[in-house]
């Protein structure tokens, strides 16, 4: 049927201003939901971030990922104050020098790394707990951005020293060696208080590809990082986490 000739303005522009409405009341609806499960995801970061500053998280995503792999190695929580200051020390050596000094992101290392058109080295002992305690392995921009929200609020709100204690309960130190408490029975026979500066330097020197190095031998990287752990000693980077 064809409109008339004489069709008004006003009757015209009706079908569009209808649309229009349709449009603008279907965009509402979609922030509204947005707004909304991004406030309880929040929320619900808030309150994992608050459970596991006193409790200790029981598996991880990873460990339990790798365990279709390999079988999991006995796993028993062990505090900070039982285990060697060397270990921790060396640790930070190894992973993160600068961990007592910034606030979840290390940014003349992120700078260096830019500079040098690397893809990676530059996450810090706290990103790396917010990965292994709420997300997942592997790259995608989604976890880097859950990682980047929640690392400031760990950091907010645990001290270094419970940050590093949860690290070195959870970080892998071998195919299905997560712990400090599996990594020293496992490769030296002994317990998290017992370790040497050299077997703590060569525990710390596997955590950038656990499955690929082993602790049999001394190595250039381990030697370094024993030297590392002996210089936060002395220049006071340890602070954060030095025991009483």
């Amino acid at each position: 049927m064809r409109r008339p000739v004489n069709a008004k303005p006003a009757e015209i522009a009706e079908p569009r201003r209808a649309r229009r409405r349709r449009r603008t009341g279907v965009s509402r609806w979609l922030f509204g939901w947005v707004w909304y499960l991004s406030l309880r995801l929040a929320l619900l970061g808030v309150a994992l971030v608050l459970l596991f500053a006193i409790f200790n998280p029981p598996t991880t995503f990873t460990i339990i990922q790798n365990a279709r792999e390999y079988p999991i190695a006995d796993r028993k929580w062990t505090r900070i104050d039982d285990i060697a200051p060397v270990v921790a020390r060396s640790v930070v050596a190894a992973e993160d020098a600068n961990f007592c000094q910034h606030w979840g992101f290390d940014m003349a290392e992120i700078r260096r790394v830019i500079a040098a058109g690397r893809q990676g080295g530059a996450s810090t002992i706290s990103q790396q707990v917010v990965k292994n305690v709420y997300l997942w392995q592997g790259r995608s921009w989604i976890r880097k951005a859950l990682e980047a929200t929640m690392t400031p609020m760990v950091e907010a709100v645990w001290t270094k020293k419970r940050i590093l204690e949860v690290y070195l309960n959870l970080a892998e130190f071998g195919p299905g060696i997560f712990g400090i408490h599996a990594a020293a029975a496992y490769h030296f026979g002994t317990t998290p208080d017992r370790l040497t500066p050299v077997q703590a330097a060569r525990l710390a020197a596997v955590l950038p590809a656990p499955k690929l190095r082993g602790t049999g031998q001394p190595t250039r990287r381990s030697r370094a990082i024993a030297d590392g752990a002996a210089t936060i000693a002395r220049d006071g980077r340890d602070s954060c986490f030095r025991q009483d």
